[in-house]
């Protein structure tokens, strides 16, 4: 239990400082008392399990693929964290000496075996009914291996035992960037007592009765799309459009933007069956938008922003400049280290960020353990002074993301302001073409809304 001890407080800051958002929607449900079994989906490797135990007071057991303990290093780690291995057919069959059928089916009952005695114990364990990890916005074909865990669980305890199964359903903004958001939106619970006369009668079809409603509360908690077209076309109405298209969105939660991804979703896709012309017109005319807005390095919310307060924003950034430049020079080689390692170590984005999360809890504390020696050293000779200085360290990082940010914005703002005034015939033709689209897309909503 080393990883509840001792790197929990550890994973829940690193996490904290990755995010610049957790939401967890009806986070009661995590806090329910044992036994439980959380069924989630499985977008993003080892932030998924993560962000759902430091969520969880109690400690959370997870099934790995029996690979990840193949390492011993890794084995340590998992094994610490309370993770139980479960062996896959495709996972044994890479080895140098394959399991058989039999083997592995001994090798999953043991399995199933200690997470038996575990739920039977009270505790709470995470699976992945998809089986794999892959980032994208899209809930693939569910194992029945949760719904068989938690059917058998029961049926040892002769159904009294009390469990009952919690789809959490993550939905990731931008999963492999840093200080993006993340909503873990958590289902009501399924009591697996109520199951108890169909595994009576099949517990094959038990299962599969268990494993659809587990979908089916995943499903209606997730941001879904198709294919990586459709996912990417929706993606940029988001973007370009998201502030026009949910006036009252709540800044202080992801609700908003995660119904409105929902809603675009659906509507699309009764355009495709509906008015599939209409669609393409609509897509034709927000291709030259976009094209528009790329050709002079703009984006839409530099439109609106050009003319708004110039000469307070360009103070701010002047006076800000001094502590932005102490921010990053301080922060530069830890920050950077992480990005850089991860995007050499891997082509696979849902395990992107995973890597970054992990290099970055060594690189800042070793830099900023380092930094402190130095300036104890060599500048202040004093620990009181040091102690202030390591202080502002991760005040003054934060504080140059923040800059870096608005000083992108500032740049598009002069853009913009400088477009409309050396060609404005051009920026007023970029207005007109998004009011226009604007109009589009609130007429088609009017109309989807009319047909639900």
């Amino acid at each position: 239990m080393l990883f509840y001890t001792v790197m929990k407080p550890l994973v829940q800051v690193a996490l904290r400082v990755f995010f610049r958002r957790i939401e967890v929607r009806h986070r009661e449900r995590l806090t329910l008392p044992g036994p439980l079994l959380f069924a989630g989906n499985h977008p993003n490797t080892l932030m998924d399990p993560l962000l759902v135990a430091i969520n969880r007071r109690q400690p959370v057991a997870f099934l790995a693929k029996s690979t990840f303990f193949e390492n011993p290093v890794s084995r340590a780690i998992l094994q610490s964290g309370n993770s139980i291995p479960i062996y896959r057919r495709q996972d044994t069959e890479k080895g140098a000496a394959p399991a058989t059928p039999a083997q592995l089916a001994a090798q999953n009952e043991a399995t199933f075996g200690r997470c038996y005695d575990y739920l039977g114990q009270g505790g709470t364990i995470m699976i992945f009914p998809e089986g794999t990890s892959i980032s994208e916005r899209r809930l693939r074909p569910l194992k029945t291996g949760a719904a068989r865990i938690a059917l058998g669980a029961e049926a040892r305890h002769h159904f009294r035992l009390g469990l009952k199964v919690v789809p959490i359903a993550t939905n990731y903004f931008d999963p492999s960037r840093f200080r993006s958001d993340v909503l873990l939106n958590v289902a009501p619970p399924i009591v697996v007592a109520d199951y108890a006369e169909a595994y009576a009668k099949d517990p094959d079809a038990a299962a599969d009765q268990l494993t659809a409603a587990i979908r089916e509360a995943l499903e209606r908690r997730l941001v879904i799309t198709r294919d990586a077209a459709q996912d990417d076309f929706v993606q940029q109405i988001e973007r370009t459009f998201g502030d026009h298209l949910n006036p009252d969105d709540d800044p202080e939660s992801l609700v908003d933007n995660f119904q409105l991804s929902q809603t675009l979703l659906q509507a699309l896709a009764w355009f495709e069956q509906h008015a599939p012309e209409r669609l393409e017109a609509m897509r034709a005319q927000f291709h030259t938008y976009l094209e528009g807005l790329r050709q002079h390095r703009l984006t839409d919310s530099a439109l609106d922003e050009q003319r708004r307060g110039t000469v307070a924003g360009l103070l701010n950034l002047l006076l800000g400049a001094p502590v932005w430049l102490y921010g990053a020079l301080n922060n530069y080689l830890p920050y950077i280290i992480p990005s850089m390692i991860a995007r050499r170590a891997t082509k696979d984005v849902e395990f992107v960020a995973p890597i970054m999360l992990v290099v970055g809890m060594l690189t800042f504390p070793l830099a900023y353990t380092l930094q402190a020696m130095a300036v104890q050293h060599w500048v202040t000779h004093n620990w009181v002074l040091t102690a202030l200085y390591v202080l502002s360290l991760p005040i003054s990082g934060f504080y140059a993301l923040s800059y870096w940010s608005t000083l992108a914005a500032r740049v598009q703002r002069l853009r913009a302001l400088r477009l409309f005034r050396k060609a404005p015939a051009v920026g007023e033709d970029l207005l007109r073409q998004r009011a226009a689209l604007v109009a589009q897309l609130e007429g088609a909503r009017v109309a989807y809304l009319a047909h639900r």
